[in-house]
């Protein structure tokens, strides 16, 4: 019988529910003016912190009538205050309320309401308008669309302190890309918030922090203009030092921290200014130890990892600043089964959020072992480092994975990690898998580090090759990414240096001579430049030279024929010689140069050209062809002395450069012998 009487009881519930939040909806029309105000203050008290209601106002249609009263001019000023309160009430809900507010056109409506006089009722908008903009489902951009909204909130800042609070926060959410930035900077945000950083009001300061670490970031314009501002007498690197010591808040102490890691990185502070190596470094430092909330350790890596990646003095203070590497060990037990949280609510976000923690850790090790071998020992040393590498390739966040191999990429860069740790945890076998199937930012990080294992003294070699990854290289020349097409070309140029004759073949024939030739005329020199160099790895030991040279001469002759005459730069040139002196060095190869005589003109213009590097790789080529202990040697020297060689080659024997006299003196001696 219960079963019976459920479903009716929730009806008449749901019926009740709507029927009061039709009620409140209805007042909001009465012809008395004094009935609708007072309508307005009893759904605000209705809505305060009840999501429920909130939504049902929202579907009876109550946000078109507030917005309707809120730009009336014949509505009273307390009604209009009133409305915008009931409206930011609204928007303290759910996302769908604030999509439900900005499709109802709110931003235009509160930023109208901003050109009325009264003091009150701007702070009413301008909350509302923070509560809409913080939210991650506003288009920030809507901020923009009027070119006269961003100087008439300048010319707000200075009416109070709740207005200075509310437009600052507004700012720094709505500063998305670089070009919000010059919008702020070209209104004058720097001179108009730097004072609100000695406000008496601690929202405020924190506020106008925040808009300098958005607008500072990534920006050489901005950063250098902050280097140079004072504010009360005191430059404005100063005030943000101030602002991290440890009586400070810890919000502050990191937001100062990452406002002069931004302008240090944008160029406007050095690396060793003393007010990042004693004051940036070690705050941030600081921030990563386990008494720190999650999110305050996440931010105090990441940015850390910011500060110092391009630094190598940077990264060894900080590897030796309160042992940090071990530190961060840390990150990848938590929330440990016996975490000293007792708040079940924060032990819930943190385990839901402690995959965080891992990519900040990853990030961090990840630029801290980007340089210094000794680093990298340290890193891989640390508690089954290597294993948490390899799972965090596998995780199901698309973020650790990516920190995980960027991790694994930076430790790559170690000859000694390649020959130990990365052999004896088999770190090859996921990273292949990874590079399966994986969005390009995971697949550029991925396959830099296969390039690595790839290495010659790598012995990870061996059973790379024989996991079939040539197909997956040569698959990635293909893409539409340069970073990825370089990288592809780049792991098969290490793969073929001194290769077995059966590993080349299979490369040319996967990568096929059609793809290999598209790829010596691809727009970005990078890829031009490995090509030539898997062209040279090919082309080494005769036996090899000469096969390759059977099967595809024509057409490389016409490659390097064209790159010779196109504009290129000296270093593809000098490789595309250096291709032609190991043609030159085949048995039955040279018989390609010798019988062209438009490539051996080519040979002689770059021995007389003014860049040693492409004369010394020109006398080098001739240098193969005349050897005199080889067939033929007798007719090859007796036809380049006709058109010339020997008097070019007694000319560079006085070459002031001495690897070039010295190289052509070698070869004036087959002439002599």
């Amino acid at each position: 019988m219960a079963c019976l009487l459920e479903a009716p009881l929730r009806i008449s519930v749901l019926s009740e529910v709507t029927a009061t939040s039709r009620h409140y909806v209805d007042r909001l029309f009465d012809p008395d003016p004094q009935k609708v105000l007072q309508g307005v203050i009893d759904m605000k008290n209705a809505v305060i912190g009840n999501n429920k209601q909130k939504a049902n106002l929202i579907v009876l249609g109550a946000v078109p009538r507030l917005l309707y009263l809120l730009q009336q001019s014949s509505s009273s000023l307390e009604l209009r205050t009133e409305c915008s309160v009931v409206l930011g009430s609204l928007a303290m809900g759910t996302e769908n309320n604030i999509k439900s507010l900005v499709d109802c056109h709110i931003i235009p409506a509160l930023l109208q309401g901003l050109l009325c006089p009264d003091l009150i009722f701007i702070e009413a908008c301008l909350r509302c308008l923070r509560t809409v903009f913080i939210s991650p489902v506003t288009p920030v951009q809507l901020l923009y669309t009027d070119p006269t909204v961003i100087p008439h909130l300048m010319s707000l800042l200075s009416r109070s302190q709740r207005t200075q609070e509310y437009i600052t926060q507004i700012f720094s959410h709505c500063c998305k890309t670089p070009e919000h930035q010059t919008v702020l900077f070209n209104h004058g945000a720097i001179q108009n918030i730097a004072p609100l950083l000695i406000s008496p009001s601690y929202k405020v300061r924190m506020q106008a922090l925040k808009c300098f670490s958005v607008l500072a970031y990534e920006n050489t314009q901005v950063s250098m203009t902050l280097v140079n501002v004072l504010v009360d007498g005191e430059l404005l690197s100063q005030v943000f030092v101030r602002m991290m010591q440890r009586d400070q808040p810890i919000e502050m102490q990191l937001t100062a921290a990452k406002c002069l890691t931004y302008m240090c990185r944008a160029g406007a502070i050095k690396t060793d200014d003393s007010c990042i190596v004693l004051k940036t470094l070690p705050c941030l430092v600081r921030m990563c130890s386990k008494e720190h909330l999650l999110e305050e350790r996440v931010e105090g890596a990441e940015t850390l990892a910011y500060l110092m990646e391009p630094d190598v003095e940077l990264q060894r203070i900080a590897s030796t600043t309160d042992h940090l590497v071990a530190m961060l060990a840390d990150y990848f037990k938590y929330p440990s089964s016996v975490s000293a949280i007792t708040d079940i609510k924060r032990l819930d976000h943190d385990l839901k959020h402690a995959h965080e923690l891992r990519q900040a850790a990853f990030k961090l090790y990840a630029s801290l072992g980007s340089n210094d071998e000794d680093i990298r020992k340290k890193i891989t040393e640390t508690e089954n480092m290597m294993d948490r590498i390899v799972s965090g390739l596998s995780e199901s966040s698309i973020k650790v994975r990516l920190a995980a191999v960027r991790c694994l990429h930076s430790l790559s860069r170690s000859v000694q990690q390649l020959r130990t740790s990365f052999h004896d945890h088999a770190v090859w076998k996921p990273l292949m898998k990874l590079l399966q199937n994986a969005p390009d930012e995971v697949l550029v990080m991925a396959s830099s580090t296969l390039c690595n294992l790839l290495l010659e003294f790598s012995p990870s070699k061996e059973p790379i090759l024989e996991s079939g990854v040539i197909e997956l290289l040569c698959s990635l020349t293909q893409s539409d990414s340069p970073a990825l097409r370089v990288n592809g070309i780049w792991a098969l140029m290490n793969m073929a240096f001194q290769a077995d004759q059966k590993v080349k073949v299979e490369i040319v024939r996967c990568l096929g001579t059609e793809q290999l030739f598209r790829l010596l005329s691809d727009p970005d020199t990078n890829v031009l430049m490995k090509t030539l160099g898997l062209l040279r790895n090919l082309l080494s030991t005769r036996p090899h030279i000469d096969q390759i040279m059977s099967s595809h001469g024509k057409q490389i002759m016409q490659a390097v024929t064209l790159i010779l005459e196109a504009e290129h730069s000296i270093e593809v040139k000098e490789q595309t010689l250096c291709i032609l002196a190991n043609i030159g060095d085949g048995n039955t190869a040279k018989d390609l140069i010798m019988t062209n005589d438009d490539m051996l003109q080519k040979i002689k213009y770059y021995m007389g050209h003014s860049n040693v590097k492409l004369q010394l790789a020109a006398t080098f080529c001739i240098s193969n062809l005349i050897w005199n202990e080889e067939d033929g040697s007798q007719e090859r020297q007796d036809k380049l002395r006709e058109m010339g060689f020997v008097d070019i080659l007694h000319k560079l024997t006085q070459a002031p450069d001495s690897s070039l006299s010295d190289r052509a003196k070698t070869a004036m001696q087959q002439y002599l012998a």
